[in-house]
């Protein structure tokens, strides 16, 4: 993902694309800030899955900030951090659809064997392993919860 990177900043460059420049760029230096923090840890450097979670907190960031803006009577602030989450999420899978999820839910409560709420970590483990970055787990979460009630 680190080459991916590099290589989408070169083409930015190449072609004059400020947002998109800007927007790499400061995806590379919270990677580079996680494997500072990791080196004072004793921790390896951020793997894929590490960066994509880097990335979701980027977005959600951007989002809530955003929301803000807009609120607030800024649209052209706002505009910016959603140009900002397009160039991000092109770094990232696809997301699943909201029925996707409810389906894929469903399939780990029923292969995991859980029964009630207190399965749910359990659920949510294996959601988090078998769909890394495909979904937002917040409301993954929230579907579990009601399938588990």
């Amino acid at each position: 993902m680190r080459e991916q990177l590099a290589e989408c900043l070169k083409d930015a460059l190449k072609s004059k694309d400020t947002r998109r420049t800007s927007t790499v760029r400061l995806i590379q230096a919270a990677i580079k800030d996680r494997d500072i923090a990791n080196r004072g840890a004793g921790k390896d450097p951020v793997d894929d899955d590490g960066i994509r979670q880097i990335l979701a907190k980027m977005i959600k960031q951007r989002e809530e900030s955003a929301r803000i803006y807009a609120e607030n009577g800024r649209p052209e602030l706002a505009q910016h951090e959603r140009e900002e989450i397009a160039v991000i999420n092109g770094f990232l899978p696809e997301q699943l659809s909201e029925d996707a999820v409810k389906v894929l839910c469903a399939d780990v409560v029923r292969d995991t064997g859980a029964h009630g709420l207190r399965d749910m970590g359990k659920c949510m483990n294996a959601l988090k392993e078998r769909y890394p970055g495909q979904m937002d787990f917040a409301k993954a979460s929230g579907v579990v919860k009601d399938l588990l009630k």
